[in-house]
């Protein structure tokens, strides 16, 4: 299991809208497609390390809508980023208190890593700001990994901690074990 860096975002008004943005170029000519989804999982704010209070991916959104997928791909195109993940913290209920977001890797007919898809990358971004950018190179290992994990603080204003943590599990498993504390 890797750590990432820890670094804290937000500054002092906190997040408002943010962007998840996935990349990955397709398969290699003969192989199945390689399929990557972004996975938001919320917790409440009574219980930010328990069950997800919700889990929002390719085929689901929020109940309220702050969260919710406006671009999916099952194959990555190779053209940039191809699934993006929007996550409107200013109208966050304060029921919430946590958010982590993670992408896991669809295991189809054989095993794939990290390490194994070509140009993989995430960036998170509010406006034209830049909060993160990783290649997944630290986990090359993992099939699903976390990325970030959103907080509210003691004022309510929301604040992002890169949290780069690699996982060996399929996307089911891997969204009830995403909000589990770092060892």
């Amino acid at each position: 299991m890797a750590k990432g860096s820890g670094k804290v975002s937000g500054g002092g008004k906190g997040l408002g809208k943010v962007e998840v943005r996935l990349k990955w170029d397709p398969s290699p000519l003969g192989k199945p497609p390689r399929h990557l989804d972004i996975i938001a999982a919320t917790y409440s704010a009574d219980a930010p390390y328990g069950q997800p209070a919700y889990v929002v991916h390719y085929d689901s959104r929020s109940p309220d809508g702050t969260i919710n997928m406006t671009r999916h791909s099952q194959t990555g195109m190779g053209f940039g980023f191809v699934e993006v993940l929007v996550l409107e913290f200013d109208r966050l209920s304060p029921a919430y208190g946590r958010v982590v977001v993670g992408v896991a890797i669809h295991q189809n007919s054989e095993p794939l890593t990290f390490g194994e898809v070509s140009n993989a990358g995430v960036v998170v971004v509010q406006g034209y700001e830049q909060l993160l950018v990783d290649d997944f190179e630290q986990v090359a290992d993992a099939t699903a990994a976390t990325v970030s994990e959103f907080t509210r603080d003691a004022s309510g204003a929301w604040q992002m901690r890169e949290m780069i943590r690699g996982f060996d599990s399929d996307p089911v498993l891997f969204t009830a074990e995403m909000g589990s504390r770092q060892q």
